[in-house]
């Protein structure tokens, strides 16, 4: 009961610090329902005990809840852009990625866990030919990553400075003449004495601004349940799937036996752009699922 009521509160206040308050801050959704099935349990026996529960139900169910339910309208006017981001573990099988760019058509794709191995394998699946522009960073191991474009992209390595795992910024002109700035994403997890670093690089990314839609997209290793990453949108981001009312979907873990349980991959968007659509998808060989969001720019 108190761990409960604990937990409550630190969401509440946005009060977690230290590697394991901000893990647990990952799994909110489920002390929701955990501290409902405790305030049943306990109703005919212990009242007061039950009353706490329900209340500690109810504030997490409040922060989690909204999520579920689309913010407003899907957008139907603007420029159509569309953005594709895996976490491709170095394994993920190249020939899948490569449809779902021939079918999804993203304008921009970020790739996290990008090896050098695994660029030579999407280039061998054609993914060279449907999105011939890129900035890559691959490495040999899941510090690598990289933007793919299906227009020019000019690397920004001065946008911001990246904490964690490699992290390319590309700006891109579309053919209208609108600018748009995408971060690939993937600051190390906040396990142990990496969580202070894990604050700093969600810190460290760039808020919107100026005349370009800035696009953060990746693996964040952070839910909107975190006190960092609510900040971060508080700067000028939505989040693609919160707007689509599929904030609650899980990303990861994927193909390990277990059902994904925790959603840490996220597309964040200027909130000047709307947003259309947005999916979950499924990739083989890699512990994460991919998400889609097809978005309105702004005239």
């Amino acid at each position: 009961m108190t761990f409960l009521t604990g937990w409550a509160v630190v969401r509440a206040g946005g009060l977690e610090s230290g590697s394991f308050l901000t893990q647990l801050m990952t799994v909110t959704p489920y002390g929701a329902v955990l501290a409902l099935l405790l305030a049943a349990a306990l109703v005919r026996r212990n009242r007061p005990a039950a009353v706490v529960a329900l209340v500690a139900s109810l504030v997490m169910a409040a922060a989690v809840a909204p999520r579920a339910f689309p913010a407003g309208e899907p957008a139907t006017a603007g420029t159509p852009y569309k953005v594709l981001a895996v976490n491709l573990f170095g394994r993920a099988d190249p020939r899948t990625v490569v449809e779902l760019v021939r079918e999804l058509r993203p304008d921009v794709f970020a790739a996290t866990e990008l090896t050098t191995r695994q660029v030579a394998a999407l280039d061998a699946a054609g993914l060279d030919e449907l999105m011939p522009h890129r900035v890559l960073q691959d490495e040999h191991d899941a510090a690598g990553s990289g933007l793919y474009g299906r227009h020019p992209l000019t690397e920004l390595p001065g946008l911001f400075t990246p904490v964690g795992h490699n992290m390319p910024a590309a700006a891109m002109t579309l053919p209208g003449g609108r600018r748009v700035e995408v971060v690939a994403v993937h600051p190390n997890p906040p396990l142990g004495r990496m969580v202070d670093g894990w604050n700093r690089a969600m810190e460290s990314f760039p808020a919107p601004g100026g005349d370009a839609i800035r696009i953060l997209a990746g693996d964040f290793n952070a839910s909107l349940d975190h006190r960092a990453m609510r900040d971060l949108l508080g700067r000028g981001y939505a989040d693609a799937a919160h707007q689509a009312g599929a904030g609650l979907t899980p990303t990861w873990p994927n193909g390990r036996g277990l059902p994904p349980f925790i959603t840490i991959d996220h597309i964040l968007v200027d909130e000047r752009a709307g947003v259309s659509s947005f999916d979950v998808l499924d990739v083989p060989g890699t512990d994460h699922r991919g998400v889609f969001a097809e978005l309105r720019l702004p005239s």
